[in-house]
């Protein structure tokens, strides 16, 4: 059984070490029951672009740039962070990490020989601070917009790091989808503040980490699985990833499109889809994981987008009727500081109108102002907000 995880056949990478084809074609002739592999760019023909063809494009960037450089990638692509040394050490630029993840992963890319890192040139940021500004190089987290990320904060303007004119920051990753929002809003953050922005729609400076379908159809050819079961992909990219070990030969009938919490067999060589498991979100909520109903995000949703509207009414527990005004806490919501004297009015004659031993009881009284009071918002206000009746004996 062979997991591929997150995978691409480099031809030249940066440091030299190409995939162990001779071992793929050990595995083959051995018989491999079952091959689990990443469907992300099943759907792309070819080979993936080499990481070496990214160089020109980020040494352009520093050639080019007459203040700071900051670089935003994934903390755990150290081929990138090493094509962002090289360059910046090649314009005898100084470069400082920040972001813990960032530190954290480098120190450790350092440690394990993964990172070739030349004498002097990672410095700490104080001491970064003291260069001018075309001597000044920093490799920072954020790459997709993560709002406590280092570069989403330089962006709104909460990081200790300024950016300004004369600044260029390179994104050097890819767009996760459903991230736009996040990753433009971080962009327009940065123009706004004078930085030119170089990423992967307007520059070369980032190819993908998966293998495309050319990678795809060599391993199919040179395993020879007897069973596949296409995995990391939206349905489009595992239908994609089947239909190409179907064509290299596997049998139809042997490629498994499995969903989340199926439950697959694998018995004397043939791999089937037996059963599922029941799997659902587990929330966490502050220090408590789990527990959270549908119910109570519902609730928490009504509160975000509506708000909340507290009604404190006096009533006389034997008549229902009103002893005293009514008492509103609004929140979430603008109003003016008069605002709810038509509410006050209505719910009060609503309560005189029906006031008999039904309407008494303390729950048809609370029925009644939520009655009063919501369609009271919708028609004033334009809102439905959650109403929370508070009833005192009076």
């Amino acid at each position: 059984m062979l997991h591929t995880g997150d995978f691409k056949m480099d031809q030249f990478p940066l440091d030299g070490r190409i995939t162990d084809l001779r071992s793929f074609a050990r595995l083959g002739e051995e018989g491999l029951d079952l091959l689990l592999v990443d469907s992300t760019n099943a759907e792309v023909p070819g080979f993936m672009v080499s990481e070496r063809d990214l160089v020109p494009a980020i040494e352009k960037v520093f050639r080019e740039t007459t203040g700071r450089v900051i670089v935003s990638s994934f903390a755990s692509h150290v081929h990138r962070i090493q094509q962002v040394l090289d360059a910046a050490h090649a314009q005898g630029r100084k470069v400082a990490f920040v972001g813990r993840s960032m530190v954290r992963n480098m120190k450790i890319a350092t440690d394990l020989s993964y990172l070739d890192v030349p004498d002097g040139l990672v410095v700490d940021l104080p001491k970064l601070n003291r260069l001018p500004a075309n001597k000044i190089t920093l490799i920072c987290t954020g790459s997709q917009g993560e709002p406590l990320a280092a570069l989403s904060r330089m962006a709104s303007g909460e990081h200790q790091i300024k950016v300004g004119d004369g600044d260029t920051v390179l994104m050097a990753s890819s767009l996760i989808p459903g991230n736009e929002n996040a990753i433009y809003r971080v962009i327009n953050g940065l123009v706004d503040k004078g930085a030119r922005v170089v990423h992967k729609g307007n520059a070369k400076v980032h190819v993908s980490g998966h293998a495309s379908a050319g990678e795809l159809v060599y391993c199919y050819n040179i395993l020879e699985p007897a069973n596949v079961l296409p995995v990391h992909g939206e349905s489009r990219h595992l239908r994609a990833n089947a239909d190409l070990a179907i064509r290299t030969g596997v049998p139809r009938d042997r490629v498994l499109i499995a969903e989340n919490g199926s439950v697959i067999d694998l018995y004397d060589g043939v791999a089937q889809i037996t059963g599922s498991v029941p799997i659902e979100l587990i929330y966490v909520d502050g220090s408590a994981v789990g527990g959270v109903t549908e119910d109570s995000l519902a609730e928490r949703r009504l509160l975000a987008n509506e708000g909340v509207l507290t009604v404190i009414a006096i009533v006389d527990p034997d008549t229902g009727l009103l002893v005293d005004d009514v008492d509103f806490i609004g929140r979430g919501f603008a109003h003016e500081a008069n605002a709810f004297d038509s509410l006050a009015k209505a719910i009060g004659k609503t309560l005189t109108r029906e006031s008999d031993v039904k309407v008494a009881s303390r729950e048809n009284i609370e029925k009644r102002i939520v009655q009063e009071s919501a369609r009271w918002a919708k028609q004033t206000l334009g809102r439905q907000p959650l109403i929370v009746p508070v009833v005192v004996d009076g």
